[in-house]
């Protein structure tokens, strides 16, 4: 029996190997894309620790090469969802006793995997079927995944130490249960590591989970799920599941264990969810923690004193990295007239030198969008702004899908601060630029504050200490992760916890204990030493 108090290791980022020429990164990577790029895969679900197989297999396709067939996943119904969940709540007792050291180590060892044996396929799985280049894909599934691991396990710990005073007499505790009953995962396609954290950190509390992957990111969901495993997750804690939408929904939604949801991915699906959880409320044991990140409609504000350079450079590189499929990607700039012809005419030239084309290609700075339907989506944009005399395109506007579902990294100016691309969520690789009159700055800060309903992300760039004090009061409800002379993306776990509020959701900050804190029920515990044997109070003499 263990009697000792445990420190874990302290946390610290993963670092980011570079992928130069000659590295043996570079070389194990790119071996690795073109093993698994011609092999075929037959990806089951995981329920209680079997792989399910099922006669409905959907295609798997790379989006910067769709007619190539990587392999097969295995579409489930609703009775596959039931299966899931009875699996869950089968392992939760003796999951959810556990000592907590033991379910920190298998985090931890899952950490030191994929830092090593796993780091090239996850990375190569990431590459494929999310077509991110391989600087995207090391930041995101190698490295972001990792420092979930090991800090949330650090997160956990800070949290179970926290413990209430005790008077003379008696000794106060708290205990941290996970929910009762099982947690529902759906995760979106864009990032590996949000994808495998919000399944894990309810698991890491002690929860048990139901995994819903999108359909464009299986294939590295299955290396998670060959991760876990080999790490020493137990049958049953974590359980993934192919369905349908509401299908699933149907089902889980309905369930009086329901306990929980993880969610990222779109507002209006978010809000869909929120309320069957809503309309089934009285049929629950408990009231089920709700904790989502749905999007954004992330700024780069100029002040007037910015220097031309990084702004441009904040532009480039805050809109198309991963094809702006961020959802803390720039996608609206406000530009002071002053410095604006120097910002544009670097924008214009840097993004002309962009190279775009498949990740197996190391110089590819720009890849495909995930599918056909967000194609045809960021397409009417583009042909919007083209047919309208309020905007114009500065550079790219071209998308072609015969082989891939590429999409030209595109700048549009607008005269009007309300056009539908500085107001709409687009997620893809479109910019829109409004340039203000320099002399405006209050009126342009209201502005930033009302064009959108979402508050995920947003950038001031000034070398004015004074108007960037201004801007971060003004814009403190605009965005729950604000940058100064940066671009408004790039959050680090254990550095900058991620989220906001508004309708870019419940704001819990992953990367930070505050998300963990969602997955426990606290429990006090007081116990009294020398308990009263009269039950008369002084006063009563």
């Amino acid at each position: 029996m263990a009697n000792a108090f445990f420190n874990v290791p302290i946390a610290d980022n993963e670092p980011v190997l570079g992928y130069a020429p000659g590295s043996s990164e570079k070389e194990e990577l790119q071996a690795v894309y073109a093993e698994m790029k011609e092999s075929v895969i037959d990806a089951p679900m995981f329920i209680g620790g079997e792989e399910v197989r099922t006669d409905n297999k959907v295609s798997i396709h790379p989006p910067h090469d769709h007619k190539h067939l990587l392999g097969h996943f295995n579409m489930g119904t609703g009775a596959h969802v039931t299966q899931a969940i009875d699996a869950a709540l089968a392992a939760r007792s003796e999951w959810a006793n556990t000592p907590w050291q033991d379910r920190a180590a298998i985090f931890l060892k899952a950490a030191e995997l994929l830092a090593g044996p796993y780091r090239a396929r996850m990375n190569a799985s990431t590459m494929l079927c999310q077509s991110k280049n391989a600087m995207q894909a090391e930041i995101d599934a190698a490295c972001e995944l990792i420092d979930f691991f090991k800090f949330n396990v650090q997160y956990m710990t800070d949290i179970y130490a926290e413990q209430p005073d005790s008077l003379p007499g008696m000794w106060n505790r708290l205990e941290y249960r996970p929910l009762e009953g099982f947690v529902f995962a759906i995760t979106p396609f864009n990032f590996t590591s949000i994808a495998a954290n919000l399944c894990a950190a309810p698991a890491m509390m002690g929860n048990v989970v139901v995994w819903k992957p999108s359909d464009t990111q299986i294939y590295s969901a299955q290396i998670i799920m060959e991760l876990f495993k080999e790490a020493g997750l137990p049958d049953g804690v974590i359980n993934m599941i192919y369905c349908d939408g509401p299908e699933a929904g149907d089902v889980v939604f309905k369930h009086p264990e329901f306990a929980g949801l993880h969610f990222t991915g779109s507002t209006a699906v978010f809000q869909h969810l929120w309320k069957e959880i809503g309309n089934n409320i009285s049929n629950y044991k408990s009231y089920p923690r709700i904790v989502g990140e749905t999007g954004g409609k992330d700024f780069i504000l100029a002040h007037k004193s910015a220097q031309a350079p990084m702004v441009a450079t904040a532009i480039t590189r805050g809109a198309f990295e991963f094809q702006g499929q961020k959802c803390s990607a720039a996608s609206r700039a406000y530009i002071p007239s002053n410095i604006a012809d120097a910002v544009l005419a670097q924008v214009k030239e840097d993004v002309n030198s962009f190279k775009m084309g498949s990740p197996e290609v190391f110089g590819n700075f720009i890849n495909a969008v995930i599918d056909e339907r967000s194609f045809d989506k960021i397409a009417k944009f583009i042909d919007y702004a083209k047919d309208r005399d309020d905007a114009e395109i500065l550079c790219g506007g071209g998308y072609d899908k015969s082989k891939g579902y590429f999409i030209e990294p595109t700048v549009i100016v607008t005269t009007d601060a309300k056009f539908k691309t500085m107001c709409e969520e687009i997620f893809g690789p479109v910019m829109t630029i409004y340039v203000y009159d320099e002399n405006d700055f209050d009126g342009i800060l209201k502005t930033v504050d009302e064009t959108s309903n979402y508050a995920l992300t947003g950038s001031i760039l000034s070398q004015d200490r004074y108007a960037i004090g201004k801007a971060t009061k003004a814009l403190e409800g605009a965005a729950g992760n604000f940058y100064i002379n940066d671009k408004p993306t790039g959050a680090v776990v254990g550095q900058q916890p991620f989220g906001g509020a508004r309708g870019s959701g419940t704001n819990d900050k992953a990367g930070s204990y505050l998300n963990l804190v969602r997955w426990v029920s606290p429990r006090t515990i007081k116990e009294t030493f020398v308990p009263a044997t009269d039950y008369r109070y002084p006063f009563l003499g």
